[in-house]
């Protein structure tokens, strides 16, 4: 059980590094803090305590998403429509 919540872990924290690079605080500062909070948790043997932090993890990649998602619109809407109706 434990090798698959392994999996899980890893792969969270390889899509949390790879949605990072997109941070508009920088990418450095995503890895640190992700790094950091990795860490914070690294002592935990619980697989329930181990499945929360997972959904949390899960959770901030929604949320960053849905943030990258905003930019976007808010550059093409800029791109697209005048500020003329003001």
């Amino acid at each position: 059980m434990a090798n698959s919540l392994r999996g899980e872990v890893l792969n969270l924290y390889k899509n949390l590094l790879y949605l990072g690079r997109e941070y508009p605080k920088g990418a450095d500062y995503f890895r640190s803090r992700l790094k950091a909070a990795f860490l914070k948790n690294k002592d935990v043997k619980d697989p329930e305590k181990i499945k929360e932090l997972i959904a949390r993890g899960e959770f901030v990649i929604k949320e960053l998403e849905a943030l990258y998602f905003l930019r976007k619109y808010r550059a093409l809407k800029q791109r697209y429509y005048s500020d003329d109706n003001k």
